[in-house]
């Protein structure tokens, strides 16, 4: 008897979840998974803030997929997406590569949104991948060599573009890294700016005001300039101009401003909603009984147009039902309809100090990064075990560095 195929597209969070799910759930040659994605890492992209600063040594947050998974029952693919025939069930990859399907999990990323402001695609570096990330690190090291040799001040000024949970944690970050650098390249400190530029009236949308305040407080007292209802309206190489009129010398723009989905969904003929696909309370596609999606991709609504927000939280918890159902599909059972429980959100503002609110309960400063760090330790052991939590504690390399795969912007 012919085992059935699945297909994965992408080891994000939504991606490697399942296929480690899948390890546990199926059985012993019970179906034929493949996992297909354009990296043979997975990147933990709720730490890519740290990348993009050079505060996170790459292996705690680049993790070669063939560590993760064991290879007699999901297999890897490195390949990138380019159509998928969903009348034939065929993944058709870049290199020519045909895949066939029983079963389909759309897992793919998010791009980042520019709002088609001038210069912001062609100047802005953007935390988007971990290529993207490292790029943003060997930037900033660069700016501080190129200072030693002309003296321009535009080049210790980097501008965060959005307040939000992104922005706010590169913030942190920088914060935390800049005094490193100048020591290193014998600056003084005062000589860097750090300009945090949000369109809204206030930093971190949907946090309570108690948290806004702190991390305010925070940031100003880490000589940071929160700029709000402000919108950044044009970008070069050597400047970014303001609503305002105000144009602010800087060679150094890293882009939090918003996310969309990938852009690659646009070209499958699929009925999309805000650039995501709909599914059903199973996570499938909602034209195709044999096709799922989670994570960013995923338009999930909890109420009449108010989706799931694309944050790791919701992948993760999508992953876990989806190979559920994926499985009981396979077998010919019932699904599990999908609801999401909120478990609550913390934004890290460097290694100091974060803000948040777990379970109800408002947390700020080190108590709240703490917290943190007990959430991000709890993924590793979701995604590996106590094995893999214990060899990113000690920082054990993997065999594979991915220091060399930095991207322009």
């Amino acid at each position: 008897m012919r085992k059935p195929k699945v297909i994965i597209l992408g080891a994000g969070y939504g991606g490697i979840i399942t296929s480690k799910e899948l390890e546990t759930i199926l059985n012993k040659g019970e179906a034929e998974v493949t996992l297909i994605n354009k990296h043979d890492y997975h990147y933990i992209s709720t730490q890519l803030h740290k990348t993009s600063a050079g505060t996170a040594v790459d292996e705690k947050v680049a993790l070669h997929i063939a560590d993760l998974l064991k290879k007699n029952v999901v297999n890897f693919k490195k390949g990138i997406v380019d159509h998928v025939d969903f009348v034939n069930k065929k993944v058709m990859l870049e290199n020519n590569e045909i895949y066939e399907y029983d079963y389909l999990l759309i897992a793919l990323g998010f791009d980042v949104d520019t709002f088609g402001i001038p210069g912001v695609e062609e100047n802005a570096f953007k935390i988007r991948s971990f290529r993207s990330s490292k790029a943003i690190q060997q930037h900033i090291q660069e700016q501080f060599n190129k200072y030693n040799e002309d003296g321009d001040l535009s080049r210790l000024t980097f501008i965060v573009a959005g307040a939000g949970f992104t922005g706010i944690e590169m913030v942190g970050e920088l914060i935390d890294q800049l005094p490193k650098l100048c020591k290193k390249y014998e600056i003084p400190l005062e000589n860097t700016r750090i300009v945090n530029v949000e369109a809204s009236d206030s930093i971190l949308p949907f946090f309570d005001q108690k948290l806004i305040d702190f991390t305010t407080s925070y940031l100003k007292k880490n000589r940071v300039e929160v700029v709000t209802s402000t919108k950044i309206v044009e970008c070069n190489k050597e400047a970014v101009i303001l609503d305002n009129g105000y144009q602010v010398p800087a060679r150094t723009l890293i882009w939090s401003g918003g996310v969309r989905a990938n852009r690659l969904l646009e070209r499958w003929n699929l009925q999309l909603v805000k650039g995501r696909i709909p599914v059903d309370q199973y996570l499938r596609v909602k034209t195709f009984e044999d096709v799922f999606c989670v994570g960013d991709a995923a338009y999930f609504e909890v109420e009449e147009n108010t989706p799931l927000p694309a944050t790791a939280q919701v992948a993760i918890q999508q992953a876990q039902v989806c190979s559920s159902n994926l499985v009981a599909a396979i077998r010919g059972n019932a699904l599990k309809p999908f609801i999401y429980h909120h478990k609550g959100t913390v934004a890290s503002i460097g290694s100091r100090a974060a803000v948040g609110n777990v379970f109800g309960v408002k947390l700020t400063g080190r108590l709240a990064s703490l917290m943190k760090q007990v959430i991000e330790a709890r993924y590793l052991l979701v995604l590996g075990g106590p094995g893999l939590l214990l060899k990113e504690m000690f920082n054990v390399k993997f065999k594979k560095s991915y220091a060399k795969t930095a991207s322009s912007r």
